[in-house]
């Protein structure tokens, strides 16, 4: 930064080759190369929009890159390039809008987008120390379902979020995105393979959660059923799109919730459902 408060623009580079490798992880890699499973230490992800890189950089996440429309360079983009640089030595490439759609294939959110390294997750114990109120994934695959379930946790009174393996990841691109960032907001962690639902039940109930399986069950309760809000800590488990929550789960649970329908609606969609479930029961 220069001392004027000008923006130091040594390190603004316009882009001329779309080919250039410092374009790869916007233009060229997979979400699962960025997540790199074998050197997770070196795994990076993508926020896109001021806000949500704002919402990163909160949480402590370490920038690699930005990917800036050029308008927006003393626009909307400002502050957040400004507290990029003075963390590091970090490139902003930039061009016009109707280049950056050919690079990443989409319009961009308010015209930037920032490469960032993936944070260490905590362990289970960690995220969930100090709950009361706790969402647990079981194989949600679609990352803007995921997305959205962590901006209903967020707002709605979830403390943390608990993701079986196979779940889509939090920090895919689409998945952020559709959060609002919130995914930097709330304490979340995966299972280890394997580990669901046997492990991580035995280590839920040592912890003193109480496991409330949001399922179609004849012998299921209701959302308002005063046992659920009296529990100390409950732990709401929403299951896959489509099939829902596996019998193994359900049967291991202390309590089967399911939601009143009305006009022959037999289910929502479980980003829907995670919202109304976490309104009436993150309340207690």
């Amino acid at each position: 930064m220069e001392c004027d408060g000008k923006m130091n623009t040594s390190n603004i580079i316009e882009i001329t080759d779309f080919q250039a490798p410092e374009l790869d992880v916007y233009a060229r890699l997979s979400e699962n190369q960025l997540l790199n499973r074998h050197e997770p230490e070196k795994g990076l992800f993508i926020a896109e929009s001021p806000r949500v890189i704002e919402r990163a950089l909160d949480a402590g996440c370490q920038p690699v890159s930005c990917l800036v429309e050029k308008k927006q360079i003393e626009g909307e983009a400002e502050k957040v390039i400004r507290r990029c640089l003075e963390i590091g030595n970090v490139p902003v490439y930039t061009a016009e809008f109707d280049v950056l759609t050919q690079i990443t294939g989409f319009k961009l959110t308010r015209g930037m987008l920032c490469a960032m390294r993936r944070p260490p997750l905590p362990n289970i114990r960690q995220v969930c120390g100090e709950a009361r109120r706790i969402a647990i994934l079981e194989n949600v695959v679609n990352p803007t379902n995921v997305g959205a379930i962590f901006r209903s946790a967020a707002a709605l009174g979830m403390d943390a979020v608990l993701l079986t393996f196979d779940c889509s990841n939090p920090l895919y691109r689409r998945a952020v995105r559709v959060s609002m960032g919130t995914v930097f907001q709330i304490p979340w962690t995966f299972f280890e393979k394997d580990a669901w639902p046997g492990k991580g039940m035995e280590l839920l109930k040592e912890l003193g959660f109480r496991t409330a399986a949001m399922a179609l069950r004849d012998d299921s309760v209701g959302l308002d059923d005063p046992r659920l809000a009296a529990e100390e800590k409950l732990a709401v488990i929403l299951g896959t799109e489509g099939d829902g929550l596996a019998s193994s789960t359900i049967a291991d649970c202390d309590y089967t919730v399911r939601i009143p329908m009305a006009h022959g609606v037999d289910s929502l969609n479980v980003a829907a459902a995670s919202a109304v479930a976490f309104w009436e029961l993150g309340r207690s």
